[in-house]
């Protein structure tokens, strides 16, 4: 990169809160959030939002009338906007840029809406405009108020990742001095979850840790999805409020050989994860914080990917989807929250099923993995 780019504000909402000083606090144990949620048909492990959050998200839908039919995923982005930009101390006339990302976007209102087609071969009017992917970050833009340039986009579960590797190229084209960047996912419906368990990947059962995320030895997929949203304020250069500095971002796709497929050794995390590092030394990175969805294959060769590109220097390693859910989109931008924390307290986070790692001493340089169906990958190089 031609010069560092600051995050000077991170918002979220997850299974483990909406509070920095909740989630971190959250992290420190090794409780996991999830849990069975009843739907018409069936049950299903999930990681809701907490009440709480809820709550404070449906107080927000009354603050104005237009928000009223609005889908969940586009006022969790505006939720975590509203807190990241304030922290940020930015205002409208910044005009900062906004690229807000989703993998399944307005899941629920989709679903109601081609419910009532099938049943009275018509569509309801506001069936367009509130589920087209764009809305996420249009929404976003019109409760800031800022001029800035308005992206959304899909890139499945790196989506939260590609958008900030999206701002950070506007910043260093010298394009924009701000971009507000994110994630949302409300994406616990029946129709969603019942793709999953097609596919095989999702856990069956309950047990003391359903989400075997980063377990080497499972015999069988059990990923768990979870609902969520974060939102990043990045500035070019190093600015003294900065919370952590990006010093390197990567990204690299695989050839198909299946729709869901990813190879043995993980090809486009080799890539990424070096075009992250570029001249920095491997022996430098003290953590990754894995993508590893609780997929068989998908840890393994995550794995796999992080000794070719590190060799004999191991990285401690950890993920948080066995705790807050796999939430597709967000899942990048969670991770990078974990990180920031890591690096503020000093404390590495461990997975409680997981062979224990040598902890590192020192806390200084972070990475953070995503990748998608398609082999979409994002690594993304943190440092105090």
């Amino acid at each position: 990169m031609k010069f560092p780019i600051s995050i000077t504000a991170l918002a979220s909402a997850s299974a483990l809160g909406s509070t920095a000083d909740g989630v971190w606090q959250n992290y420190l144990n090794d409780e996991h959030y999830l849990a069975e949620k009843q739907y018409e048909q069936f049950t299903a492990l999930v990681a809701e939002l907490p009440v709480i959050v809820k709550e404070e998200i449906e107080q927000l839908r009354l603050t104005d009338a237009k928000y009223k039919n609005l889908d969940d995923s586009v006022l969790y982005a505006i939720y975590v906007a509203r807190k990241a930009v304030k922290n940020a101390n930015w205002k409208s006339s910044d005009n900062f840029g906004v690229n807000i990302g989703s993998s399944r976007g307005a899941t629920s209102l989709f679903e109601k809406y081609h419910k009532h087609f099938l049943t009275q071969q018509s569509a309801e009017t506001l069936s367009s405009p509130t589920t087209t992917l764009g809305n996420i970050s249009s929404w976003v833009a019109h409760d800031l108020q800022t001029d800035g340039p308005e992206i959304s986009h899909s890139i499945t579960c790196s989506t939260g990742l590609h958008a900030m590797l999206n701002g950070v190229t506007w910043l260093l084209s010298g394009m924009s001095d701000k971009f507000l960047v994110g994630a949302s996912e409300a994406a616990l419906t029946p129709f969603t979850i019942a793709q999953m368990q097609a596919l095989k990947v999702y856990a069956k059962k309950q047990t003391d840790y359903p989400c075997q995320a980063l377990n080497l030895d499972k015999k069988q997929n059990t990923m768990v999805i979870g609902e969520g949203a974060v939102a990043v304020c990045l500035e070019r250069g190093e600015q003294k409020n900065a919370i952590a500095i990006i010093e390197g971002i990567g990204y690299a796709t695989e050839v198909l050989e299946h729709n869901v497929s990813i190879s043995t050794e993980a090809n486009c995390f080799q890539k990424s994860m070096k075009m992250a590092l570029g001249n920095i030394n491997p022996n430098d990175v003290d953590v990754v914080v894995m993508h590893a969805p609780g997929t068989i294959k998908g840890d393994a060769s995550e794995v796999e990917a992080i000794k070719k590109v590190f060799k004999t220097h191991q990285p401690f390693l950890t993920t948080n989807k066995w705790k807050l859910g796999h939430t597709f989109a967000t899942s990048g931008l969670l991770s990078v929250e974990l990180g920031i924390m890591m690096l503020q307290h000093q404390k590495s986070v461990s997975v409680p099923f997981v062979k224990e790692q040598k902890k590192p001493k020192q806390i200084k340089k972070i990475m953070i993995n995503a990748v998608g169906f398609g082999g979409n990958a994002v690594s993304v190089l943190l440092t105090k």
